[in-house]
């Protein structure tokens, strides 16, 4: 019993350890299950119960706190029950035995169950390389539960020299697990330390940045741009260690480093990006100048192959997702360097990036290290997941000002009340956007004040503001024409995982 016991608190400390261990690779860009569980889980989550979960939760970020925390949890009841399982059954077996079932059988079941998300490396290494980086990472955290499990135990157990008989344990035991405990306060005192340091440089404090309301500019400012990552940790790339491959079903396969983009002719382009999830009053939208080089240009050079139907985008954080061949050598379609008229920020995908314009921000994957001329079954992170099947953005319009139930008194007006918004139509642009302050019986044309091309959103605003003849609730509703004709509406047939169809309203009190 004493064994056993010896054994769990030596496992526990073993484990804090590993985890200390791991919080140290996570920090300096070595991807470690603590980072990457959940990127192999999510994808077995349908979107419904995902979102779901999400919600309950209070948001993706407190998912991916939960998850990092769950994995913690979880090592240390693993390493603890390790410890016990050592104690009482395996202290007389030889180093060759503990290695085997405390170092390579998780080695072994780590890679396997992994595999999908192993290549992740957030400082730019390359797929292949970031498997092996990341699989030797958590082969020295097990070696390193290994060791200090394995010295934990002796060091409390050890015999009385006068001692014949090993099972007879030192009265002294009592203040060595007094002084093990002690060593493992401070080592999880440390792993608070880099659990703070791992919260400031992880998504959490801007995952989900939205755009909207009164601050909403044509181009939108680089550090207000939304923010939507599967990361704990978002890439922090070395472009010394980047480059992009081009492989597949290509003629000849193409690496290049950032210099190649950098001496290449590149285009400017203006495109707003929105996300999938985005809600009809939400701000997961906002708009860009972007300045690349045309992926087409980039394909042709490799040759796609007859059989090549999709073309997949991986990123160094091992996220993917899929496009047509024809959408990719549409000459809109950018591997982006620039964004505002400088490099691309961190976490908008340095050092480059898709733009894939008309579709769903997932599409526009950042960080990009791989290109993959695949065939048609080839599918991305959320296309796996199960988010689509349509990923074209519907048009979409939002109003930004006033607030939902603002309320105005008729009495103190003294000017129009403003009213405004935002327009979108994908890749269609946007032709014309209608206001009705009557929940949708009248409509009157709203004046586009900002057009930012087929590419790019519009902003609009009430034709010399809006005066309400009398006291009231007010239902404002708004509604966008794109360039090629077709009315804003509600799409019944449409999965609610192609993203969200309809009309923004707000209700406007006004008295007397």
């Amino acid at each position: 019993m004493r064994a056993l016991l010896a054994g769990l608190l030596a496992g526990l400390i073993a484990a804090i350890a590993m985890t200390v261990f791991m919080l140290v690779l996570a920090i300096v860009g070595i991807a470690t299950p603590l980072t990457i569980i959940g990127d192999r889980i999510s994808v077995f989550f349908s979107p419904g119960p995902f979102l779901q979960l999400m919600g309950r939760v209070g948001g993706y970020n407190h998912l991916k706190q939960l998850g990092v925390g769950s994995t913690i949890a979880g090592q240390l009841l693993f390493g603890a029950i390790g410890g016990a399982l050592y104690g009482a059954f395996l202290r007389n077996r030889s180093a060759r035995w503990t290695m085997s079932i405390f170092v390579v059988l998780p080695l072994i079941v780590c890679v396997v169950a992994l595999w999908p998300v192993l290549g992740t490396n957030y400082r730019g290494l390359p797929i292949d390389p970031a498997r092996l980086t990341t699989a030797i990472g958590f082969a020295l955290s097990v070696l390193v539960y290994e060791r200090v499990l394995v010295f934990g135990f002796n060091f409390l157990t050890r015999a009385r020299s006068t001692s014949s008989s090993p099972d007879e344990f030192t009265p002294a035991i009592g203040r060595r697990a007094l002084i093990l405990s002690g060593l493992g306060v401070l080592i999880a005192g440390g792993a608070a330390g880099l659990l703070r340091k791992l919260y400031r440089v992880a998504t959490f404090s801007y995952d989900g940045t939205q755009y909207k309301g009164r601050i909403v500019q044509p181009i939108t400012p680089n550090d207000l741009f939304y923010c939507v990552t599967k990361n704990v940790i978002d890439p922090q790339v070395n472009e010394d260690l980047w480059h992009l491959e081009v492989s597949g079903l290509v003629q000849t396969p193409r690496t290049y480093r950032l210099q190649d983009f950098k001496n290449s002719p590149q285009v400017e382009q203006e495109t707003t990006l929105m996300c999938i999830s985005n809600g009809l009053d939400a701000g997961l939208i906002s708009n860009a100048m972007w300045k690349g080089v045309p992926l087409r240009d980039v394909l042709q050079t490799a040759g796609p192959l007859s059989d090549a139907v999709r073309v997949r985008l991986c990123g160094v954080d091992n996220y993917t997702d899929t496009i047509s061949v024809e959408k990719a050598m549409e000459e809109t379609t950018l591997l982006a360097l620039e964004m505002n008229g400088v490099p691309l920020p961190q976490r908008h995908g340095f050092p480059l990036r898709a733009i894939v314009p008309g579709f769903f921000g997932e599409k526009h994957v950042k960080w990009l290290t791989r290109i993959e001329l695949a065939g048609a079954d080839a599918k991305g992170f959320y296309e796996t997941q199960g988010w689509g099947p349509d990923f074209i953005c519907p048009t979409r319009s939002r109003i930004d000002v006033p607030d939902h139930e603002s309320t105005f008194s008729l009495g103190k007006l003294i000017a129009p009340i403003q009213v405004k918004g935002i327009a979108y139509g994908g890749d269609r642009g946007v032709s014309r956007v209608e206001l009705s302050f009557d929940d949708g019986e009248t409509w009157d044309n709203a004046d586009i004040y900002y057009a930012g091309g087929d590419l790019a959103w519009s902003l609009w605003n009430a034709h010399d503001g809006w005066m309400p003849n009398e006291p009231g609730d007010y239902t404002i509703v708004v509604r966008a024409t794109d360039g090629e004709g077709e009315v804003q509406e509600w799409e019944p047939d449409r999965s609610p995982f192609s993203g969200a169809t309809g009309f923004h309203k707000i209700v406007v009190h006004v008295t007397a």
